[in-house]
């Protein structure tokens, strides 16, 4: 599986920015995708989940309710709508794959895509 994210770039605070990550493989309808930012000099972290039906979301507390995850089947394809943006969202934001049924640690996926950088300024 190969993952290719995009749509980040430089927004104020409070704005939005919707995030993709288009997968090639025959087996994205089967997998949880997630995404993960790292802050300069900080680890890599979650933000958020979604099972390969969509029927489960898992969102890290600092995002709830600003952030929301989607992913269209058809398209090969998984979303992150990020709205009122801080500053301290700003991150490279990463979409990652696996197989697992549920998973919130960077450990526990195989595939990565290439990250795409996303500023905030207050």
């Amino acid at each position: 599986v190969q993952l290719q994210a995009s749509g980040g770039g430089l927004v104020q605070a409070g704005g939005s920015l919707r995030l993709s990550c288009a997968a090639s493989g025959r087996t994205f309808r089967r997998l949880l995708m997630g995404w993960f930012r790292q802050a300069p000099g900080k680890e890599r972290v979650f933000v958020v989940a979604v099972s390969w039906s969509a029927g489960s979301t898992y969102y890290a507390d600092s995002v709830k309710g600003r952030f929301t995850i989607s992913r269209d089947n058809a398209k090969n394809t998984v979303y992150l709508q990020m709205n009122s943006l801080k500053p301290e969202d700003t991150a490279v934001y990463y979409c990652a794959a696996d197989g697992r049924t549920v998973a919130v640690r960077a450990h526990e996926y195989d595939y990565w895509g290439q990250g795409t950088q996303v500023t905030v300024s207050s």
